[in-house]
């Protein structure tokens, strides 16, 4: 009986082929035997030696075959356009359906990979008469900036049906039949997309006909840990994570796994050995200047898409929101003020090696950097949207005239008030030269996975942990950083209650790392109004007043547990004041308990 065949096709130039063996190692490990792999690869500049090393994987149920393509696109390759690292290999993807007319159905595969499962599973996904099928893109799901130039731009009806273009399976019998090399050529001399370049013009052209699997075959460090690995069936290392550049990159265990089994290790790790600092920079700078063309390209597009229209007044109170409102109401009854109301999964423990606190490595650095720059981004466009809305900062000069490091406190009840805290901070002159540190939760760090939890991880946070030697580290980095004169963010009642209005409970957590370090706690309350604007979930928008209390000092003469109780009473008290000047009621509990700002 013949054995069925599956074409794959990969385009490489010649700096790319120790990163193709890696795929073909790692993919031909798991290659079901029962099937003729037919192996593509399209190039136009690829040396004899590296081809030769190459074709080493060749096996009675594997064939290589090198194919230039220079005679192919020579006619149109001047109007390929190119950016940043993106070389034209990338465009020649497009040409397949009619380079093989042989051919009904293809894989293409970017090299950037490791391939963890069979891959013949995916090449027999099911897609009946749609053009290609292929996975939801990592970078946009997580990135609000590219959703918006996905829609606006691309011309996706939802960002979420806009896929990544390197794991990609193409029908090319319904692509001849659709005229896309025709369509493509046309659209090229009327259409110039600058972001994504052929993975825009694919998305543009296939819109209404993909079949999208699970981005288990196509997962990007930038998605977070959050798959179980042996749920994971093929890595891609895209855009500037790359783990022959940096260290510490999501999943780069199965990169190396498979690279020290190739003839190229030692170049690989050569690669790694000479990227500099700078150009690690650059690849960080990529982005941002490729986020601000995102940007830019969308402000230049007209905005009719529905669900991006103000909400109407009419919009029923989310069902999910008014259960939970219904959980704070009857926690505040029953006094169990430090449990959360949301309905988080299982916390992962985070352990030692799994956190720089003090961002000692290099990568840790970077991405740090390209965190706050994201974060930042991220805030200006709430602010400009009016989804967070600072109406009054009362007080400004107690923060900015601190002249110590300290702990900053703050009643919690949205995800985004730790942003307003940011955003005052960044008022003071003190934005210049120190930083705002933020205590999270460990599940926070550990679980989200997307664009909040990569802030999360690398955002200027302080996660803590149920594992001890975690904590021990978290102790002693809370130590440097107040010792050295930087603020963190803490939460001490230690629950968020979503839009909860009254000052809760406080625990000693804060304070006694204040008065161990001989640092100030600044009490800082906000309070909320009504907008005239409803959220996605049919309620009024919160607008802030932001309360800055004075400064609230360990006394240098009194035993720490009474330094501590002092100081957290104090805070409480300062919180309770605010609350009853602004909304003009006094604070009453519904719960029994007499004590209640005592922990």
């Amino acid at each position: 009986m013949k054995q069925e065949t599956i074409p794959i096709f990969f385009a490489v130039d010649d700096k790319y082929i120790p990163f193709l063996a890696v795929a073909l190692q790692s993919m031909f490990e798991h290659a079901s035997k029962q099937y003729y792999y037919e192996i593509k690869i399209l190039h136009t500049n690829i040396q004899e030696e590296n081809k030769k090393k190459i074709e080493k994987y060749q096996k009675d149920y594997i064939h290589i075959e090198f194919v230039d393509v220079n005679y192919y696109i020579d006619e149109v390759k001047d109007k390929l356009y190119t950016r940043d690292y993106y070389t034209k290999t990338t465009y020649f993807r497009l040409f397949i359906p009619e380079l093989y007319p042989e051919y009904d159905k293809v894989l293409y595969l970017d090299s950037d990979i490791a391939v963890l499962s069979d891959i013949s599973e995916l090449f027999h996904t099911e897609m009946g008469t749609n053009l290609v099928a292929a996975a939801p893109d990592d970078v946009i799901q997580t990135i609000e900036t590219f959703q918006e130039y996905a829609e606006k731009v691309v011309g996706v009806v939802r960002y979420q049906n806009y896929f990544n273009a390197g794991i990609l399976l193409m029908n090319l019998k319904e692509l001849r039949n659709f005229k896309f090399q025709e369509k493509f050529l046309y659209l090229l001399e009327t259409i110039k997309f600058s972001v994504a370049q052929d993975q825009d013009y694919l998305n543009h052209l296939c819109k209404g006909r993909v079949t999208l699997f699970e981005n288990t075959w196509n997962r990007m460090p930038i998605g977070g840990d959050t798959v179980r690995r042996d749920k994971l069936h093929l890595i891609h290392y895209n855009l500037s994570y790359k783990p022959w550049h940096f260290e510490n990159i999501l999943y780069e265990e199965y990169f190396w796994e498979y690279a020290i089994k190739t003839e190229f290790l030692e170049e690989i790790n050569e690669i790694k050995a000479n990227y500099s600092e700078e150009e690690k920079k650059i690849d960080l700078e990529a982005y941002d200047k490729l986020v601000v063309l995102a940007q830019k390209e969308s402000s230049c597009v007209g905005d009719d898409r529905m669900h991006k229209k103000e909400i109407k007044q009419v919009v029923e109170p989310s069902k999910e929101r008014l259960a939970i409102l219904k959980k704070i109401e009857n926690l505040e009854r029953e006094g169990k003020f430090d449990i959360d109301v949301e309905d988080d999964p299982p916390t992962i423990p985070l352990t030692p090696e799994h956190v720089d606190y003090l961002k000692t490595k290099s990568t840790s650095k970077l991405k740090a950097i390209f965190a706050n720059r994201l974060a930042e981004k991220f805030v200006e466009e709430l602010l400009k949207d009016k989804k967070l809305v600072i109406k009054e900062i009362r007080g400004l000069e107690n923060l900015s005239n601190l002249s110590t490091g300290a702990i900053i406190t703050c009643n919690h009840f949205n995800p985004y008030d730790c942003f307003t805290v940011e955003t005052v901070f960044r008022r003071t002159n003190h934005a210049k030269n120190k930083t705002l540190y933020k205590v999270i939760r460990e599940g926070n760090y550990t679980n989200f996975s997307g664009f909040y939890g990569f802030l999360f991880r690398n955002c200027d946070t302080l996660p803590l942990s149920s594992n001890k030697k975690t904590m021990k580290a978290f102790i002693k980095a809370v130590d440097t950083i107040l010792q050295r004169g930087d603020f963190i963010l803490m939460y001490p009642e230690q629950s968020m209650w979503w839009n909860y209005r009254k000052p809760k409970p406080l625990k000693d957590g804060a304070y006694n790392m204040a008065v161990k370090n001989h640092v100030p706690v600044l009490p800082i309350f906000i309070t909320m109004e009504d907008s005239d604007r409803l959220d996605e979930n049919g309620f009024y928008i919160q607008e802030y007043t932001v309360h800055i209390g004075k400064p609230i000092y360990p006394s240098k003469n009194t035993m720490a547990k009474k330094n501590i109780q002092a100081m957290r009473e104090k805070n409480y008290q300062v919180w309770k004041e605010v609350y009853e000047e602004f909304y003009h009621i006094p604070l009453e509990y519904t719960t029994k308990k007499e004590e209640i700002g005592v922990s």
